[in-house]
């Protein structure tokens, strides 16, 4: 199985693997989590501005101004909780490759089918255990 350019092999992804495929999967998950980290500091630093330039320059807002503020605060901060999300399941799917866990679903065990670690390398659970958590919560 190729999983953005790193090769696993056998039945899952959490067997079979040879000491150079893990340290692939590994540089992948690596380097997903740097960019992402990366892509976070600058939305900090832009969320910083973006409260900045709202704390100084609310002078003779209107309604509307006011809504666009907060408008743009909302998605600002929904972008930070969406890339801190993203991040941290990129550090937990090193962790499951150091502990051996990685490419079997955390819900039932059975191996993640290589296709959905293929798109989504940092994925926990399998298709019908990822299903049946967003009947449950949704």
């Amino acid at each position: 199985m190729l999983v953005n350019q790193a090769v696993i092999t056998g039945k899952s992804a959490a067997k079979g693997r040879t000491p150079e495929e893990i340290e692939q999967i590994r540089t992948v998950l690596r380097t997903r989590f740097d960019d992402l980290n990366s892509e976070y500091e600058a939305a900090v630093v832009e969320n910083q501005k973006l409260r900045l330039v709202e704390i100084g320059d609310s002078a003779g807002d209107d309604q509307a101004d006011s809504g666009s503020k907060t408008a743009e605060r909302d998605a600002a901060t929904s972008l930070l909780r969406t890339l801190l999300d993203r991040r941290t399941q990129a550090e937990h799917a090193m962790a499951r490759l150091d502990d051996g866990t990685y490419g079997n679903c955390e819900g039932c065990h059975n191996p993640i089918p290589w296709e959905r670690l293929e798109i989504f390398p940092s994925a926990t659970t399998c298709v019908n255990c990822k299903q049946n958590r967003e009947r449950r919560a949704g």
